[in-house]
């Protein structure tokens, strides 16, 4: 008897199982979505969900993990690249099970097996960015720190504010209006660019008429000897 034993043994060996489910992964791998019994399906995704995982780390050991498994390299390959990238910020259920109902052979009830993330028409976060999720460990000390800088934040954001404003009307002005503005600037910097030039010549030429010439001194020495 199996009491307690939630493993679904499928009426094989452990060999024979491990065979199986390495099989369904790789066909899963390759066409992204799979029809199989409903009891099939249910052990695949308990055994292929850490797999998927273990290649969210593309390093050489998860790599050696996960061929150990699969024991196919273009399957590892496709794993470690377009779906490991696909699914890198789901932090799980990368599967999802269909029910499709009874099989007409045997009775067997069936279901189709996928990968949520491949699924563009029926996954509902398609397209869209994840958000890294917020705690509120440390909130407290997080809001005492805060408190000083809360000026320097409203002042920086006034600063941006004003500054998208100007940066606003530029854009929304036209081309005629704002060429007049570049040459009264050009002009302006021109004006002040002359002033320091003219006031740099007075101090200069103030700084010779103040020095006595070496003749004129020479002179004075010899008169008051």
């Amino acid at each position: 008897m199996r009491h307690g034993d939630k493993v679904n043994n499928l009426g094989r060996t452990a060999s024979h199982r491990r065979a199986l489910l390495a099989n369904l992964s790789i066909a899963l791998i390759e066409h992204k979505r799979i029809t199989t019994t409903l009891a099939k399906a249910k052990a695949l995704r308990r055994y292929f969900e850490p797999i998927i995982t273990k290649a969210k780390d593309n390093s050489t050991h998860s790599r050696r993990l996960v061929f150990s498994h699969l024991q196919n390299k273009e399957a590892v390959k496709e794993l470690f690249g377009p779906i490991a990238e696909k699914v890198g910020n789901r932090p799980g259920g990368y599967l999802r099970i269909i029910r499709l109902g009874f099989r007409r052979g045997d009775g067997a009830e069936t279901a189709m097996i996928e990968m949520v993330d491949f699924n563009e028409t029926y996954n509902p976060n398609a397209g869209k960015v994840r958000q890294a999720k917020k705690t509120r460990r440390g909130g407290k000390k997080v809001a005492v720190a805060a408190e000083p800088v809360a000026p320097v934040v409203e002042e920086a954001v006034a600063a941006e504010e004003a500054v998208a404003e100007v940066a606003e009307e530029v854009a929304a002005a036209p081309v005629e209006a704002v060429a007049p503005v570049e040459e009264a600037v050009e002009t302006a910097v021109e004006e002040t660019v002359a002033a320091a030039e003219e006031t740099a010549a007075e101090v200069a030429e103030a700084a010779t008429e103040e020095a006595p010439a070496p003749a004129e001194e020479e002179k004075k020495d010899e008169e008051q000897a």
